[in-house]
């Protein structure tokens, strides 16, 4: 594997972990301060939520990983995570409350209202951010910036 292939992997599998940490912080504030459940049917079961998630981050895994290779072209990356998890996340909801219920337009209604609402905008809001946070740095990385180096790491010259 060449480096540049390398280091897309590395940069987009940390940004995946940062956007899974983020939309697991935004959606317990936003329950919080709403006072409204995530997954609001009770028909949906428990791991709807969870699956969504899930494949919001793979998908956000797998979009930088594959456009992070070529880090000058930041819009593609950024729109393209967005829109990815976001779909990833509308498809496995309706697919989760179509196994829980058996109710193929119940789902696919399911499915859109999760995605349209606040809980399912935040997924490609926050893929936005990150995936350009991670842009930023597989930038720098591919023009040679070094990492940060601690204050005992650094030579005494510097």
């Amino acid at each position: 594997m060449d480096v540049a292939r390398r280091s897309a992997w590395v940069v987009a599998a940390f940004a995946a972990a940062l956007d899974f940490a983020a939309v697991v912080c935004a959606y317990g504030f936003v329950s919080l301060l709403t006072d409204v459940d995530v997954i609001a049917s009770p028909e949906a079961g428990r791991l709807v939520g969870p699956a969504a998630i899930g494949a919001s981050v793979a998908a956000v895994l797998l979009t930088l990983a594959h456009t992070l290779r070529r880090p000058d072209r930041m819009m593609p990356s950024v729109a393209l995570s967005a829109l990815w998890s976001w779909v990833a996340a509308v498809v496995v909801a309706a697919i989760g409350y179509a196994f829980a219920t058996g109710t193929l337009t119940a789902a696919a209604l399911f499915g859109l209202g999760f995605g349209i609402g606040w809980f399912g905008l935040l997924i490609p809001a926050l893929a936005a951010v990150i995936a350009s946070f991670a842009v930023l740095v597989a930038r720098g990385r591919s023009t040679g910036m070094e990492r940060p180096r601690w204050p005992w790491e650094r030579d005494d010259e510097e």
